[in-house]
Protein backbone atom coordinates (compact mmCIF):
# COMPACT_ATOMS: atom_id res chain seq x y z
CA UNK A 1 0.00 0.00 0.00
CA UNK A 2 2.63 2.30 0.94
CA UNK A 3 4.62 1.56 -2.34
CA UNK A 4 1.20 1.72 -4.13
CA UNK A 5 1.03 5.58 -2.98
CA UNK A 6 4.71 6.04 -3.30
CA UNK A 7 4.16 5.37 -7.43
CA UNK A 8 1.13 7.67 -6.93
CA UNK A 9 3.31 10.69 -6.32
CA UNK A 10 5.90 10.33 -8.46
CA UNK A 11 3.54 9.83 -11.42
CA UNK A 12 1.69 12.62 -10.13
CA UNK A 13 4.68 15.61 -10.30
CA UNK A 14 5.61 14.12 -14.05
CA UNK A 15 2.40 15.00 -15.49
CA UNK A 16 2.16 18.54 -14.29
CA UNK A 17 5.29 19.14 -16.16
CA UNK A 18 3.91 17.74 -19.26
CA UNK A 19 1.35 20.09 -18.85
CA UNK A 20 3.56 23.36 -18.08
CA UNK A 21 5.57 22.13 -21.14
CA UNK A 22 2.46 22.25 -23.64
CA UNK A 23 1.06 25.35 -22.18
CA UNK A 24 5.10 27.13 -22.38
CA UNK A 25 4.71 25.75 -25.94
CA UNK A 26 1.25 26.55 -26.81
CA UNK A 27 2.37 30.30 -25.62
CA UNK A 28 5.57 30.24 -27.55
CA UNK A 29 3.67 29.10 -30.85
CA UNK A 30 1.23 32.05 -30.43
CA UNK A 31 3.38 34.42 -29.99
CA UNK A 32 5.40 33.41 -32.76
CA UNK A 33 2.28 33.62 -35.31
CA UNK A 34 1.06 36.95 -33.51
CA UNK A 35 4.79 38.18 -34.42
CA UNK A 36 4.55 36.70 -37.59
CA UNK A 37 0.82 38.47 -38.17
CA UNK A 38 2.40 41.80 -36.73
CA UNK A 39 5.43 41.93 -39.01
CA UNK A 40 3.78 40.67 -42.24
CA UNK A 41 1.15 43.76 -41.79
CA UNK A 42 3.53 46.26 -42.71
CA UNK A 43 6.46 47.36 -44.90
CA UNK A 44 8.36 49.79 -45.59
CA UNK A 45 9.68 51.72 -49.40
CA UNK A 46 12.88 53.36 -49.34
CA UNK A 47 13.59 56.85 -51.91
CA UNK A 48 15.42 54.83 -54.63
CA UNK A 49 12.51 52.19 -54.29
CA UNK A 50 8.98 51.57 -55.30
CA UNK A 51 6.64 48.79 -54.38
CA UNK A 52 4.33 46.30 -56.13
CA UNK A 53 1.16 45.14 -54.36
CA UNK A 54 -0.55 42.53 -55.37
CA UNK A 55 -4.21 41.49 -53.91
CA UNK A 56 -5.20 37.91 -55.25
CA UNK A 57 -3.62 38.50 -58.22
CA UNK A 58 -4.51 42.13 -58.84
CA UNK A 59 -0.88 44.07 -58.75
CA UNK A 60 -1.12 47.93 -57.33
CA UNK A 61 1.99 50.54 -57.94
CA UNK A 62 2.82 52.14 -54.51
CA UNK A 63 5.20 55.08 -55.61
CA UNK A 64 5.36 56.74 -51.79
CA UNK A 65 8.37 56.42 -49.70
CA UNK A 66 7.64 55.46 -45.71
CA UNK A 67 5.96 53.09 -44.20
CA UNK A 68 3.07 51.09 -45.45
CA UNK A 69 0.54 48.77 -43.88
CA UNK A 70 -0.57 45.37 -45.95
CA UNK A 71 -3.05 42.45 -45.11
CA UNK A 72 -1.09 39.33 -44.23
CA UNK A 73 -1.22 36.16 -46.28
CA UNK A 74 -3.64 38.25 -48.87
CA UNK A 75 -1.47 40.98 -49.89
CA UNK A 76 2.04 40.70 -51.52
CA UNK A 77 4.59 43.40 -51.58
CA UNK A 78 7.44 43.06 -54.37
CA UNK A 79 9.98 46.17 -54.27
CA UNK A 80 11.61 47.13 -56.89
CA UNK A 81 15.21 48.64 -57.47
CA UNK A 82 14.63 52.63 -59.33
CA UNK A 83 18.08 53.88 -59.42
CA UNK A 84 20.08 53.78 -62.40
CA UNK A 85 21.75 50.74 -63.13
CA UNK A 86 23.68 49.64 -66.16
CA UNK A 87 25.50 46.71 -68.25
CA UNK A 88 28.45 46.39 -70.60
CA UNK A 89 27.89 45.55 -74.24
CA UNK A 90 31.23 44.26 -76.25
CA UNK A 91 34.23 44.53 -74.00
CA UNK A 92 37.31 42.52 -74.94
CA UNK A 93 38.56 42.30 -71.44
CA UNK A 94 35.35 39.50 -70.99
CA UNK A 95 37.19 36.66 -71.84
CA UNK A 96 35.51 33.07 -71.48
CA UNK A 97 37.75 31.89 -68.81
CA UNK A 98 37.24 28.11 -69.64
CA UNK A 99 37.55 28.41 -73.50
CA UNK A 100 39.65 31.48 -73.60
CA UNK A 101 37.98 32.84 -76.37
CA UNK A 102 36.85 36.62 -76.93
CA UNK A 103 33.39 37.56 -76.49
CA UNK A 104 31.87 37.72 -79.77
CA UNK A 105 29.41 40.86 -78.32
CA UNK A 106 32.19 42.95 -79.00
CA UNK A 107 32.53 42.02 -82.49
CA UNK A 108 31.20 44.01 -85.88
CA UNK A 109 31.39 44.77 -89.39
CA UNK A 110 31.27 48.21 -90.49
CA UNK A 111 29.44 49.55 -93.77
CA UNK A 112 33.10 49.78 -95.83
CA UNK A 113 33.47 45.85 -94.70
CA UNK A 114 36.12 45.86 -92.42
CA UNK A 115 36.00 44.54 -88.47
CA UNK A 116 36.10 46.34 -85.24
CA UNK A 117 35.81 46.02 -81.77
CA UNK A 118 33.46 48.33 -79.77
CA UNK A 119 32.49 48.47 -76.47
CA UNK A 120 29.31 50.24 -75.09
CA UNK A 121 27.69 51.18 -71.55
CA UNK A 122 24.20 51.23 -71.31
CA UNK A 123 22.53 53.23 -68.17
CA UNK A 124 18.39 52.24 -67.72
CA UNK A 125 16.06 52.84 -64.77
CA UNK A 126 12.85 51.28 -63.89
CA UNK A 127 9.76 53.97 -64.61
CA UNK A 128 6.43 51.41 -64.33
CA UNK A 129 7.81 48.77 -61.69
CA UNK A 130 4.30 46.74 -62.40
CA UNK A 131 5.52 46.34 -65.97
CA UNK A 132 9.03 45.91 -65.09
CA UNK A 133 7.67 43.01 -62.83
CA UNK A 134 4.54 41.35 -65.23
CA UNK A 135 5.07 42.52 -68.72
CA UNK A 136 8.02 40.48 -69.42
CA UNK A 137 10.30 37.64 -67.64
CA UNK A 138 13.55 39.51 -67.80
CA UNK A 139 12.92 42.93 -68.99
CA UNK A 140 16.48 44.07 -68.58
CA UNK A 141 17.81 41.13 -71.08
CA UNK A 142 14.89 42.26 -73.34
CA UNK A 143 16.83 45.94 -73.53
CA UNK A 144 20.27 44.09 -73.95
CA UNK A 145 18.95 42.34 -76.83
CA UNK A 146 17.69 45.97 -78.68
CA UNK A 147 20.60 47.57 -77.73
CA UNK A 148 22.68 44.92 -79.35
CA UNK A 149 20.92 44.60 -81.92
CA UNK A 150 20.56 48.51 -82.99
CA UNK A 151 24.22 48.75 -82.33
CA UNK A 152 25.08 46.39 -84.79
CA UNK A 153 22.70 47.95 -87.24
CA UNK A 154 24.32 51.48 -86.62
CA UNK A 155 27.77 50.26 -86.65
CA UNK A 156 26.82 48.59 -90.03
CA UNK A 157 25.89 52.13 -91.45
CA UNK A 158 29.25 53.78 -91.14
CA UNK A 159 32.82 53.33 -91.73
CA UNK A 160 35.74 52.00 -89.96
CA UNK A 161 37.42 55.57 -90.12
CA UNK A 162 33.81 57.55 -88.52
CA UNK A 163 33.90 54.55 -85.66
CA UNK A 164 36.96 54.77 -84.20
CA UNK A 165 37.43 59.20 -84.90
CA UNK A 166 35.07 61.54 -85.88
CA UNK A 167 31.53 60.02 -85.97
CA UNK A 168 31.23 58.64 -82.22
CA UNK A 169 29.07 61.22 -80.91
CA UNK A 170 26.65 60.82 -83.94
CA UNK A 171 26.60 57.00 -83.68
CA UNK A 172 25.49 57.29 -79.77
CA UNK A 173 22.72 59.66 -80.69
CA UNK A 174 21.41 57.27 -83.66
CA UNK A 175 21.96 54.39 -81.41
CA UNK A 176 20.10 55.96 -78.29
CA UNK A 177 17.23 57.45 -80.38
CA UNK A 178 16.56 53.78 -81.94
CA UNK A 179 16.86 52.08 -78.62
CA UNK A 180 14.36 53.95 -76.72
CA UNK A 181 11.75 54.13 -80.32
CA UNK A 182 11.80 50.23 -79.73
CA UNK A 183 11.31 50.47 -76.03
CA UNK A 184 8.20 52.39 -76.62
CA UNK A 185 6.95 50.00 -78.86
CA UNK A 186 7.40 47.07 -76.43
CA UNK A 187 6.34 49.14 -73.26
CA UNK A 188 7.98 46.82 -70.54
CA UNK A 189 8.54 49.34 -67.30
CA UNK A 190 11.65 50.65 -68.42
CA UNK A 191 13.53 53.44 -70.47
CA UNK A 192 17.34 53.84 -71.54
CA UNK A 193 19.03 56.93 -69.41
CA UNK A 194 21.88 57.06 -72.01
CA UNK A 195 24.03 54.69 -74.23
CA UNK A 196 28.37 55.51 -74.86
CA UNK A 197 30.80 53.88 -76.74
CA UNK A 198 33.67 53.15 -73.97
CA UNK A 199 36.25 52.47 -77.01
CA UNK A 200 36.71 50.93 -80.11
CA UNK A 201 39.80 49.18 -81.38
CA UNK A 202 40.99 47.69 -85.02
CA UNK A 203 41.16 43.64 -84.69
CA UNK A 204 44.78 44.03 -85.01
CA UNK A 205 47.99 46.20 -83.57
CA UNK A 206 48.89 47.10 -87.10
CA UNK A 207 46.14 48.46 -88.25
CA UNK A 208 44.99 50.12 -84.96
CA UNK A 209 48.79 51.74 -84.97
CA UNK A 210 47.70 53.46 -88.32
CA UNK A 211 44.40 54.65 -86.86
CA UNK A 212 46.04 56.02 -83.93
CA UNK A 213 48.57 57.74 -86.54
CA UNK A 214 45.43 58.99 -88.49
CA UNK A 215 43.97 60.19 -85.11
CA UNK A 216 47.06 61.83 -84.48
CA UNK A 217 47.19 64.08 -87.86
CA UNK A 218 43.26 64.99 -86.90
CA UNK A 219 44.25 66.50 -84.30
CA UNK A 220 47.21 67.71 -85.75
CA UNK A 221 44.66 69.07 -88.05
CA UNK A 222 42.09 70.88 -85.55
CA UNK A 223 44.87 72.40 -84.36
CA UNK A 224 46.43 74.08 -86.94
CA UNK A 225 42.87 75.30 -87.88
CA UNK A 226 42.25 77.02 -84.61
CA UNK A 227 45.51 78.46 -84.58
CA UNK A 228 44.97 79.79 -87.76
CA UNK A 229 41.21 81.06 -86.80
CA UNK A 230 43.08 82.84 -83.90
CA UNK A 231 45.33 84.45 -86.44
CA UNK A 232 42.30 85.38 -88.68
CA UNK A 233 40.58 87.11 -85.58
CA UNK A 234 43.60 88.70 -84.06
CA UNK A 235 44.44 90.13 -87.99
CA UNK A 236 40.70 91.26 -89.20
CA UNK A 237 40.08 93.94 -86.23
CA UNK A 238 43.48 95.36 -87.48
CA UNK A 239 42.61 94.98 -90.88
CA UNK A 240 39.44 96.44 -90.19
CA UNK A 241 40.94 100.00 -88.58
CA UNK A 242 43.50 100.11 -91.40
CA UNK A 243 40.53 99.99 -93.81
CA UNK A 244 38.73 102.13 -92.23
CA UNK A 245 41.67 104.85 -91.67
CA UNK A 246 42.30 104.71 -95.47
CA UNK A 247 38.99 105.51 -95.90
CA UNK A 248 38.56 108.12 -93.59
CA UNK A 249 41.50 109.56 -95.60
CA UNK A 250 39.88 109.13 -98.64
CA UNK A 251 37.07 111.14 -98.09
CA UNK A 252 38.90 113.93 -96.48
CA UNK A 253 41.08 114.12 -99.56
CA UNK A 254 37.71 113.71 -101.78
CA UNK A 255 36.39 117.32 -99.66
CA UNK A 256 39.59 118.42 -100.06
CA UNK A 257 39.42 118.49 -103.58
CA UNK A 258 36.34 119.40 -104.28
CA UNK A 259 36.35 122.40 -101.97
CA UNK A 260 39.67 123.27 -104.10
CA UNK A 261 37.64 122.53 -107.71
CA UNK A 262 34.63 125.01 -106.00
CA UNK A 263 37.57 127.48 -105.17
CA UNK A 264 38.87 126.96 -108.49
CA UNK A 265 35.45 127.66 -110.36
CA UNK A 266 34.57 130.78 -108.06
CA UNK A 267 37.73 132.09 -108.99
CA UNK A 268 37.27 131.61 -112.30
CA UNK A 269 33.74 132.44 -112.69
CA UNK A 270 34.55 135.62 -111.32
CA UNK A 271 37.69 136.53 -113.14
CA UNK A 272 35.20 135.50 -116.05
CA UNK A 273 32.76 138.03 -114.90
CA UNK A 274 35.12 141.24 -115.39
CA UNK A 275 36.71 139.50 -118.90
CA UNK A 276 33.46 139.61 -119.91
CA UNK A 277 33.28 143.17 -119.59
CA UNK A 278 36.12 143.34 -122.04
CA UNK A 279 35.88 140.72 -124.71
CA UNK A 280 38.57 142.19 -127.13
CA UNK A 281 41.05 143.08 -124.71
CA UNK A 282 40.71 139.91 -122.97
CA UNK A 283 41.11 137.63 -126.33
CA UNK A 284 44.03 139.82 -127.27
CA UNK A 285 45.52 139.54 -124.08
CA UNK A 286 44.79 135.64 -123.77
CA UNK A 287 46.67 135.71 -127.58
CA UNK A 288 49.41 137.60 -126.26
CA UNK A 289 49.72 135.47 -123.24
CA UNK A 290 49.48 132.13 -125.52
CA UNK A 291 52.05 133.39 -127.67
CA UNK A 292 54.73 134.15 -124.86
CA UNK A 293 54.00 130.40 -123.55
CA UNK A 294 54.91 129.09 -127.19
CA UNK A 295 57.52 131.42 -127.68
CA UNK A 296 58.98 132.82 -124.29
CA UNK A 297 61.92 134.76 -126.78
CA UNK A 298 60.21 136.40 -129.06
CA UNK A 299 59.26 140.39 -128.76
CA UNK A 300 56.46 141.35 -130.52
CA UNK A 301 56.57 145.65 -131.35
CA UNK A 302 53.60 147.29 -132.30
CA UNK A 303 53.82 150.54 -134.23
CA UNK A 304 50.77 152.88 -134.39
CA UNK A 305 49.73 155.31 -136.95
CA UNK A 306 51.20 158.15 -135.80
CA UNK A 307 54.61 156.42 -136.11
CA UNK A 308 54.84 155.41 -132.23
CA UNK A 309 56.31 151.73 -131.13
CA UNK A 310 55.49 149.98 -128.12
CA UNK A 311 56.23 146.19 -127.21
CA UNK A 312 53.94 144.15 -126.22
CA UNK A 313 56.15 140.93 -125.57
CA UNK A 314 57.49 140.02 -123.24
CA UNK A 315 55.41 141.48 -121.17
CA UNK A 316 57.92 142.77 -118.61
CA UNK A 317 58.50 145.64 -120.69
CA UNK A 318 55.42 147.02 -119.19
CA UNK A 319 56.54 147.11 -115.66
CA UNK A 320 60.60 148.55 -116.76
CA UNK A 321 61.58 152.39 -115.91
CA UNK A 322 60.40 155.10 -117.59
CA UNK A 323 63.56 156.31 -118.59
CA UNK A 324 63.92 153.06 -120.40
CA UNK A 325 60.40 153.57 -121.94
CA UNK A 326 61.50 156.88 -122.86
CA UNK A 327 64.37 156.31 -124.35
CA UNK A 328 62.81 152.99 -126.36
CA UNK A 329 60.54 155.75 -128.03
CA UNK A 330 62.77 158.06 -129.06
CA UNK A 331 64.79 156.06 -130.73
CA UNK A 332 62.08 154.12 -132.29
CA UNK A 333 60.98 157.95 -133.05
CA UNK A 334 64.60 158.88 -134.42
CA UNK A 335 64.58 155.45 -137.19
CA UNK A 336 61.18 156.44 -137.84
CA UNK A 337 62.29 160.06 -138.89
CA UNK A 338 65.22 157.88 -141.02
CA UNK A 339 63.11 155.32 -142.61
CA UNK A 340 60.25 158.49 -143.51
CA UNK A 341 63.17 160.54 -144.87
CA UNK A 342 64.83 157.47 -147.22
CA UNK A 343 61.30 156.94 -148.42
CA UNK A 344 61.08 160.93 -149.42
CA UNK A 345 64.50 160.52 -151.02
CA UNK A 346 63.23 156.92 -153.29
CA UNK A 347 60.09 159.04 -154.06
CA UNK A 348 62.24 161.91 -155.78
CA UNK A 349 64.51 159.93 -157.51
Amino acid sequence: MFGQNKKMKEQGPGKDQVRKWMTGIKIVLAAMVLLVLVSGSYYSIQEEEQAVVCTFGSPKAVTTPGLHFKIPFVQTVTKVNTTIQGFKVGYLQDYQQDMGEEVEDALMITSDYNFIYVDFYAEYRVTDPVKALYASENPELILKNIAQNCIRTTIGSYSVDSVLTTGKNEIQSNIKQMILDKLEEYDIGIQLVNITIQDATPPTTEVENAFKEVETAKQGKETALNNANKYRNEQIPSAEAESDKILQDAEATKQQRINEANGQVARFNAMYEEYAKYPEVTKKRMFYEAVEDILPEIKVIIQSADGNTSTVLPLDSFVSDTTSSVNTTSSANTASSDENADNDTNGED
